[in-house]
């Protein structure tokens, strides 16, 4: 199995005795020790006007670890593309693949919180048809040799080549997060990478992975399972009562988090991503908390279930879970590993 990291940072809000920038440091600290430890690569989310700080500047940071690290792959999960100029997310995007050495892995999709759609003014409506044409604008700045005008519905440009080119050839690998059968579908269509939600259950999972696999290989290409990244809370616990307190701590984060996803007269988002985000099945069945021999149980099921790429979220607020996850289960489940845990 392969195993990288999934989240960001968190900036405080306060007077001139708070460093606000301090959680941006910590969070540099945090994956440049991955590194060292083996992790394969860090993708960073996307929020907005949430109120707890959540990181909104995802390329911006991503150039920071960029500059601390060697060998990390540099993810975004989400880019949320209805919200920005695909122009210049393509040019900032390539720029961080140039001066990373070609390791930035280039992250999509169409959103699902219902307030930043509103503080940006952005029907979720029109999420996708925003986020198909600003794909293809993307694609094509990246690919195009010459000059090209576009003329969409949501965008225009007139006789531009974008620059700088990528690193990577033609463009950086490409991801979409999904979860409904039919957004997978367009996933396989493309020829991207498969990025799956932390919440859902095993089973779920499953079927969707099995969904993605099936519609590549109708499209007669070969399934690679690394083509699939798996979002997991995980948290390595000292014991019993260091675990329930981590998964209260998580279901109350979760139980925010439906809030500030939620319409202002209470509905849920209808994205699949929400689809378990407030439960506690969300927390105890489907994250990798535990101890070791526990978190080995579940990783051991997501493998049988054709999960090899897990994005690791979370860990609690110092890097104890981080070096114990390595020291302690990465060794028999890397990559390259011939142990196998029986759950």
């Amino acid at each position: 199995m392969r195993f990288g990291l999934f989240g960001s940072a968190t900036a405080r809000h306060g007077g001139p005795d708070v460093d606000s920038g301090r959680g941006y440091k910590q969070f540099v600290e945090y994956n440049v020790e991955a590194e060292a430890l083996g992790y394969h690569s860090t993708f960073l989310v996307e929020h907005h006007f949430t109120g707890f700080g959540q990181v909104s500047a995802s390329l911006s940071l991503l150039t920071w670890v960029a500059a601390k690290t060697k060998s990390l792959r540099l993810g975004t999960a989400v880019l949320v593309l209805p919200w920005h100029n695909p122009v210049l997310i393509a040019e900032q995007a390539a720029t961080i693949d140039l001066l990373s050495g070609g390791r930035l892995d280039f992250g999509v999709g169409k959103g699902y919180r219902h307030n930043e759609f509103a503080g940006f003014c952005v029907p979720m409506a029109e999420a996708e048809a925003r986020f198909c044409e600003s794909l293809d604008v993307i694609v094509k700045s990246w690919t195009s040799k010459q000059r090209f005008s576009h003329h969409g519905k949501y965008w225009h440009f007139e006789d531009i080549i974008v620059e700088p080119p990528t690193a990577q050839k033609p463009h950086p690998p490409m991801w979409m997060g999904a979860g409904s059968p039919d957004s997978i579908r367009q996933v396989a269509e493309r020829g991207y990478g498969l990025l799956l939600d932390q919440f859902a259950s095993f089973e779920t999972v499953a079927e969707r992975v099995s969904i993605f696999k099936s519609e590549i290989e109708k499209r007669g290409r070969v399934f690679n399972p690394m083509d699939v990244g798996v979002a997991r809370a995980f948290y390595v616990a000292k014991d019993e009562a260091d675990k329930e307190a981590a998964l209260e701590r998580r279901l109350e984060a979760q139980r925010r988090l439906t809030a500030i996803s939620s319409a202002p007269d209470g509905s849920k988002s209808k994205a699949s991503i929400m689809a378990y985000s407030d439960t506690r099945e969300a927390s105890e069945e489907s994250a990798l908390y535990g101890t070791p021999d526990e978190i080995a149980q579940k990783l051991e099921k997501l493998r049988r279930l054709g999960v090899e790429y897990v994005l690791l979220n979370g860990g609690g607020p110092t890097h104890d879970s981080l070096r114990r996850f390595a020291r302690e289960l990465m060794p028999a489940f890397g990559e390259g590993a011939r142990m196998r845990v029986v759950g």
